[in-house]
């Protein structure tokens, strides 16, 4: 989960026109609007928002009122819910909590995120509130937020990193990097190092205090080196390239022309992954630019000790070095689907193959993941799947037959793969496989439907005829039933 606060081009509030619009158009949602006076609400118009707003917001002083910021998390990994309510306690934190605003969700992109927008004057002095140090501010707010909610506490990752046995400072980097920290030396003092977490100082230790250890033969060690000799036999491990290209993006092309645009590059493999999911040893290879790595670490989170790779196996003896490249952003994605097996695999290959044939990942690229999806997703897999069955007009959602003569579903938003008929059913999966059949029995229904009705027809006609000739409009039945009931209450 990320917040990332985001520039003002004018005082006229235009987050407001620019979320209104994601409503509108089915993308966005309003999940709160808090502090508003009762004639401002829901049912408001964007205008009224914007008046309202730009009335409180008469201050000289300040340019730019116009407060909008974006909390996203990591495709779906938290629910619009979730982050409606880390938005409203991100706004408490930054001072913003007695201010209006809204908060929109957002379901355009494939990471769920939500939009709020709110204002910098105070509405009830007038005077601008403190936004010194606003980014590095909302990076605090929101990890604070997160240890309160989530229970997750950089501190105390921190101190368990530290107690780790390392050999060397670089190795105690390489540790706090693996785990989302980045070590500087300290401004005001040589001897020491500042901890950071986005920017944000988490913790500052003294260098002359670290304890570094000499690790030789021990019997972890050699159950290492067991389990590196027996998996690389079960899971690939073949290694390509994942070059990361997204702070490109927003570059000048003059910029790129210089010699610090490169891309950031990393080096995977499936058994790379299988050994820190089930085992807990993190593999680390330390290469220079684009080349090829020299060497890697091992990162053992159960014995809490960190080895140079080359004391347990040679990294030419444990890893096959290919020349494949697969950019970041795709990595990513493909790496967020629950791909349970070969099949699953092959069916997302297949796909691709449609989507991009010029880019097609190799088979060894795509990383097995068990890793089951959130009942919420599931469920809007499923209805989003069998409408398109029904309208074949959903761009996310692809029919794909494997191998075997099995189909499968493909949401390419949603990162899913799964078979068709445990997401449809059995009797409509047999609709979908005999549409010809499903077409007769519909038209077979719709005969008898038809004459069901002529006879309906035919019996009505007859019954007019009789009232007819018995001169009078009513029903003899229903005249027969009066007498009945009367005869009973005498």
């Amino acid at each position: 989960m990320i917040v990332k606060i985001l520039g003002s081009a004018s005082s006229n509030f235009h987050g407001v026109q620019y979320n209104d619009k994601k409503v509108e158009k089915g993308t966005g949602e309003l999940m709160l609007m808090k502090n508003f006076p009762s004639f401002i609400n829901e049912n408001s118009s964007q205008e009224e928002v914007k008046n309202y707003l730009k009335s409180i917001s008469k201050n000289e002083k300040v340019k730019k009122p116009q407060f909008h910021a974006v909390i996203s998390t990591k495709f779906q990994q938290h629910s619009k819910e979730e982050l409606a309510k880390v938005a409203e306690d991100f706004m408490q934190e930054m001072g913003y909590g007695n201010q209006p605003f809204l908060v929109v969700f957002h379901n355009d992109t494939e990471n769920n995120h939500v939009h709020i927008v709110s204002t910098r004057v105070n509405k009830s002095t007038g005077k601008k509130l403190n936004d010194s140090y606003e980014k590095l501010k909302a990076q605090k707010a929101l990890i604070d937020i997160k240890e309160r909610i989530y229970g997750k506490n950089n501190q105390e990752t921190i101190i368990n990193l530290l107690n780790y046995k390392i050999s060397s400072l670089k190795q105690l980097e390489i540790l706090l990097e693996r785990n989302g920290f980045k070590v500087v030396k300290n401004k005001n003092d040589e001897n020491a190092l500042d901890i950071l977490k986005n920017g944000v100082r988490e913790k500052t230790i003294n260098g002359n205090q670290l304890n570094f250890s000499t690790i030789k033969n021990d019997n972890r060690a050699k159950q290492i080196k067991a389990i590196l000799n027996k998996y690389k036999e079960v899971y690939s491990n073949k290694v390509f390239k994942v070059e990361d290209r997204r702070h490109l993006e927003k570059m000048l092309p003059e910029e790129k022309q210089k010699e610090n645009w490169k891309p950031k590059i990393e080096f995977e493999s499936e058994l790379q992954k299988k050994l820190r999911e089930v085992f807990g040893i993190d593999v680390v290879f330390h290469h220079k630019d684009e080349l090829r790595p020299f060497g890697y670490t091992l990162i053992d989170h159960k014995s809490e000790t960190i080895y140079k790779g080359s004391d347990i196996l040679k990294m030419n003896d444990l890893f096959e070095f290919t020349s494949e490249v697969m950019d970041k952003k795709l990595f990513e994605i493909l790496k967020d689907y629950n791909l349970s097996d070969e099949i699953a695999k092959q069916v997302l290959i297949e796909y691709l193959k449609q989507e991009n044939p010029e880019n097609v990942p190799k088979d060894f690229m795509l990383l097995e993941n068990k890793k089951r999806k959130s009942k919420e997703v599931f469920n809007s897999v499923k209805n989003e799947v069998r409408n398109y069955l029904k309208t074949q007009s959903n761009n996310n959602v692809k029919i794909i037959k494997s191998e075997e003569g099995i189909y499968y579903a493909v949401h390419a938003k949603l990162h899913y793969v799964g078979e068709l008929q445990s997401l449809i059913g059995e009797k409509e999966y047999q609709k979908f496989l005999n549409p010809n059949q499903a077409n007769e029995t519909r038209t077979v229904n719709q005969t008898e439907s038809n004459e069901a009705k002529e006879l309906s027809k035919a019996v009505n006609e007859m019954l007019l005829e009789w009232t007819k000739h018995s001169g009078t409009s009513k029903d003899p039945a229903e005249e027969e039933l009066k007498k009945r009931k009367k005869r009973k209450k005498l």
